[in-house]
This record gives structure tokens, sequence and C-alpha cells, in this order.
């Protein structure tokens, strides 16, 4: 596929997520949650983390926020790849989405550890609007950061 074939299916992929929002609607029996905002457009979300018993998978991400295309399709595509994800493989995959950020459209990601989310690597050559993609990664990130560790007692029998 040229060039601009694979930017126009791309960009049908980011405004797909954007208006069919993956798991939209927060949820309350979260582990943790993360509040973000991008202050320098407006963009805000909540991400609430759900993890299974033991504290080692993520069972699914359940979000809610308002804001341009780019960040609400960003959250869908991050729903999309965390559900089942064992949480010692957020860390990979939320490095290599800021790699492809910060690359200025130099690097096309890795479908295998980004899904969909490789749409958006035409994001970075535009610097205002890596925050935008940015903002739920950092939301799970700061989520991640607030698991216990797995094998600390959660209260589970």
């Amino acid at each position: 596929m040229s060039g601009a074939g694979l930017d126009s299916l791309y960009q049908e992929v980011i405004m797909d997520h954007s208006k069919q929002r993956h798991g939209a609607g927060l949820r309350e029996d979260a582990a943790t949650s993360s509040h973000q905002l991008n202050p320098t457009c407006g963009d805000e979300l909540t991400l609430n983390l759900h993890v299974n018993a033991t504290g080692d998978t993520i069972d699914s991400v359940s979000w809610d926020g308002q804001g341009c295309v780019i960040s609400q399709a960003s959250m869908s595509m991050l729903h999309d790849l965390l559900g089942g994800l064992p949480v010692a493989q957020v860390e990979p995959r939320l490095a290599a989405f800021r790699e492809m950020m910060r690359s200025k459209g130099q690097i096309e990601g890795d479908p295998d550890l980004l899904g969909d989310a490789v749409a958006l690597a035409g994001v970075s050559r535009y610097v205002a609007r890596v925050k935008c993609a940015m903002l739920g990664w950092v939301a799970l990130e700061d989520a991640v950061r607030q698991l216990p560790p797995p094998d600390a007692d959660l209260g589970h029998p």
C-alpha cells in the first residue's frame, strides 16, 4: 500500500475509534484510577484500571473523558490493547508508544506491541498533538504505578 493510502487508512482508523470509543464509561471496581488533563488544549480523562484477583493481569480498562479526536481515539485503542495483558507487559508497550510519539514521524511502531495505536504514528510529526495522543498512556502509566506488587496481599481470599 502506498504511503498516501496508508495515511488514509490510518486516518479512518483514528476516526472510527474516536466515534466508537471502546471502553468508554467508568466502572466502579477499579484497582487504581488516574485522572489526567492536558492544559494546552483542555483534553481530560479518567482511567480506571481493573485487574485480576492476584493483581498480575489487566482484566480491562474503563475510562471517561472529553477532548479532541486524537485523545479519544488513542484511549479507545489503548483499551483494546490491554484486556488480558499481564501487568509486566505494560511497560514495553508504554516505552514503544512513547518512542513512536517522540520520533517526529520516523518510527512507524510495532503493531504486535501497539495494535491499532500504530495509526497514531503520523501524529508524532505535530508536536502540539503528541500530548493529545499521550494523555491516556500517561494515565495508564500512573495507574500501573499505583498497583501493589502482584505478590502483595490484596485482601482477596
